[in-house]
Parts: C-alpha cells; structure tokens; sequence
C-alpha cells in the first residue's frame, strides 16, 4: 500500500508550483498554459514533477494520448483553488485595511507641548485623521512617569515626554529641542533691572519656583542654585506663581511667549541662564503590530 507523507506547511515554492499546476489544467495541457505562465514548456513540466513529489501523488497523465487529471489531481486542483481564491481575498482585505484605518490611538502627552512652533504632534494627529477619519483619538496629559507606565503596560500606545532616563523596555524617536529660559514678570523688582545690572549672584537670592518633577541632573543642577521658595508639579503651576510678581522661575520660551509678547514677563540674562531639554516619541519593545501607531509614526517622521 501506498504511504502518503502530509505537508505540514505551505511554502512560497509550493504556492508558485500549484499556480502552475491551476494554470495547466485550466488551459488543458502545457502547450497552451505556456502563453499564460511566459514560461517554457520544459519548465513547465519540471514544475508538475515537482509538485508531484512534494506532494506524494501523481496530478496527470501527459503523453501523446494528451493530458488528463487523476482523481487525486481532480482534488488537488479543486483545493489549489480554494487556496489561491483565499489567498486573494487575503490581499484584498489587507488593502482595505490600509485604506480603512479604524481604531484607537491613545497618547500620553507631557503638558505645554501644544505651543512648540513646530507643531509635529499636532500635524501628525492632522494627518493621521485625514488618512483613517474613523480613528479615534484618545490624548491623555499626564506626567512623564505616567506617560512611560502607560506605554509599558499598553494601556497607551504612544508617548511624548522628556528625555530622563532610558528604560529598556522602550523605543525612543526624538522629536523636539526645548529651551528654557528664567523669568520674571512684571510685577517683581527685577523685571526693569537691564541684564547689564545683573549677574547671575544678584537673581539667585529672590524666592523662586522650582519643579517638582523628575529632571536629568544638568537642569537639576540650574534649579538648586535658586532660592526655592515654592515648588509646581507642571509648567502651567510655574507660570501661575511667576505671573504672581514674587518668584523667578525657568519656563520653556515658546510656553512663555504669550506673556512676553504681552509685556507680563521677561527672561534674566537669557544668554547666560537657560537649559535644552530633549523631547521624544516613546512605544514599547516588542509591541503587538499596529497599522494606525505606524501610521502616526510615519506622519512624525520618525
């Protein structure tokens, strides 16, 4: 009795060989499936052989008395077809899902972000939007440890926070370079003091408000030589108790332009004292695929 040997997966070298095979049968031999597959007669027999083999069974009878199927390559040929059609409404489906975006994209973004003159997040969402108008966007403003959290549990998709400290289970894309500058505002006694008056000593003895967030040390460093008198957990915090009139503190320029343009505030020697800070794009590690997360790094351009 004859042993069959099953085929435990389906590779691209059989898929291209039961092409052939469906192309033969439906043309009726090889002499007319050659036009169709552009490829030699000689080939086209090899490639049956081959079939055949993999598969353990003899598909046709080929000779001077013509071609004609077997019976087992009467069902072979009936399944290449249910599996070819398969294959195509596969395609098509995943077409449609490219063109179709539907779902969710959570962010967690640190606050003040949306005044950075760049606008990436803002025109990335814009095109993310305009590419699936389905997709419901989820912004959560939360602090940067809540921000990595959530990403690392999945709960958020992506994040946009400072750059502290590296953690593994993280992808960083840089996005923006913020700087920030000391102020005061109009109220307080230093605001029509000219920078030729001041030195860096003659600022540090006023009260002023510092973070209490986590920094990298180089801008921890800046915040310690103030007179810390108050503390903010975000930057909207510090710039209601600068707009006060009785603290000095850092603030990003762009974050701060509003009120310098208004004449509320000014920056002290702000050659002398301000800091970068580096922004990025956070996902997790080894992340379940995600067309519309890919779609929105794409539109960042990172």
């Amino acid at each position: 009795m004859k042993s069959h040997k099953a085929i435990g997966q389906i590779s691209d070298i059989d898929i291209r060989l039961l092409k052939i095979f469906k192309a033969v049968v439906d043309n009726g031999g090889f002499a007319a499936a050659e036009v169709q597959l552009n490829i030699s007669r000689p080939a086209i027999s090899i490639a049956i052989s081959d079939l055949e083999k993999r598969l353990d069974l003899r598909l046709c009878q080929r000779g001077r008395s013509g071609f004609t199927l077997t019976e087992e390559g009467q069902e072979i040929y009936n399944a290449s077809q249910q599996l070819l059609v398969s294959l195509e409404t596969f395609k098509t489906q995943v077409n449609a899902i490219h063109h179709q975006l539907k779902g969710e994209l959570n962010i967690g973004i640190t606050d003040n972000l949306v005044t950075l003159p760049h606008m990436r997040i803002t025109h990335a969402l814009a095109a993310l939007k305009k590419a699936g108008p389905e997709i419901r966007i989820n912004i959560r403003m939360i602090p940067p440890n809540d921000i990595e959290l959530g990403v690392l549990d999945s709960r958020l998709h992506i994040g946009v926070i400072p750059e502290l400290r590296p953690l593994q289970g993280l992808n960083y894309y840089p996005l923006y370079e913020e700087t920030s500058q000391l102020y005061c505002s109009a109220g307080h006694p230093l605001y029509n003091r000219t920078d030729e008056e001041l030195l860096p000593e003659d600022i540090y003895h006023y009260d002023a408000v510092v973070p209490a967030f986590a920094q990298i040390a180089e801008i921890k460093s800046k915040h310690q030589r103030l007179n810390s008198q108050a503390t903010a957990t975000d930057r909207e915090g510090i710039a209601f108790l600068i707009l006060t009139g009785h603290f000095i503190g850092y603030l990003p320029t762009h974050f701060a332009q509003r009120w310098v343009r208004d004449g509320l505030m000014r920056p002290l020697l702000p050659r002398q004292l301000y800091f970068g800070t580096q922004y990025s794009a956070i996902t997790r590690k080894a992340a379940r695929p995600n067309l519309i997360l890919e779609k929105y790094l794409e539109a960042l351009g990172v």
